[in-house]
């Protein structure tokens, strides 16, 4: 992997800038140096941060100062980060960790309160509402990055036909577990904020609780899929919301846990329309 360009961010971080623009395949090589960087376990290093095109490496200077060098800490750390990058062997680019490679399934209540911009993305997608619901469950999607806020998840995978503009006039208020698209994106507000993105509906689990470890329910190149419940497992699940989520097998979940399940696992005869059933009562 040769075409990386470093930049400076402060005297504490460098930025790695693999390319530009929202590009799967691009972020995919994003996520693939990443893990290689944090497999590396380089001295110093405190935080790597992939984002859509870029890693930001954070560091802390004195793990790569030598009295008789000429040259800066951020500079030899540069170096190295270089080589490491120009040794990813082609397969690797698209490589991710175990974790990563599992899918992570969330249920939305889609539409009436929860979904208030549901019949307005329909009328510019030029179809009905249960097509978008029926397309947004079908998608395939992989946490890009987190930003925004903390715990935000930026979801490529989108069907292009659900693509849809920002609205003019952004929310003061959105809900915590609004479901939500951006243009080609879709994403998930931690926590209430204001917010412009088209919001399809909401889900009850918590995204973002600084208590829990690892703080943020999904991490950047988690896979992720969504399935529809009603108005009544919604409120069943929030009800129950007092058991944080946490990593399951599909057997014996807790009220609020999200299901997980292995990337490989055959899709035949898996029935997307069947209700959500983690922590129903056996």
């Amino acid at each position: 992997m040769n075409d990386v360009h470093i930049e400076w961010l402060g005297d504490r971080a460098l930025l790695l800038r693999l390319g530009a623009g929202i590009d799967a395949t691009l972020n995919a090589c994003v996520h693939a140096l990443a893990h290689t960087l944090r497999e590396a376990a380089l001295p110093g290093v405190v935080d790597i941060v992939p984002a859509y095109a870029s890693v930001a490496v954070h560091y802390d200077p004195r793990a790569w100062s030598e009295p008789a060098a000429s040259t800066a800490p951020g500079e030899r750390l540069a170096q190295r980060l270089l080589e490491i990058a120009a040794a990813l062997p082609a397969p690797a680019r698209t490589a991710l960790s175990a974790e990563q490679g599992t899918v992570l399934e969330i249920p939305v209540c889609y539409g009436g309160e929860h979904g208030p911009d549901l019949a307005d993305v329909a009328g510019l997608a030029g179809v009905g509402a249960d097509e978008v619901i029926a397309r947004h469950v079908a998608g395939d999607y992989r946490v890009a990055m987190l930003g925004f806020a903390p715990g935000f998840p930026y979801l490529l995978g989108l069907d292009p036909a659900l693509h849809a503009p920002r609205r003019a006039n952004p929310r003061t208020r959105v809900p915590a577990g609004s479901v939500a698209i951006g243009g080609a994106q879709t994403g998930i507000y931690p926590r209430e904020l204001p917010g412009g993105w088209q919001i399809l509906g909401r889900t009850p689990l918590t995204l973002f609780d600084a208590a829990r470890d690892p703080p943020a329910l999904l991490a950047p190149g988690q896979r992720v899929r969504f399935r529809a419940i009603d108005a009544d497992k919604f409120a069943w699940l929030q009800k129950s919301a007092g058991a944080r989520p946490s990593r399951a097998s599909r057997e014996g979940f807790s009220a609020i846990e999200p299901c997980f399940f292995a990337a490989d696992e055959s899709e035949a005869g898996r029935d997307k329309s069947r209700p959500y059933d983690a922590g129903q009562p056996r």
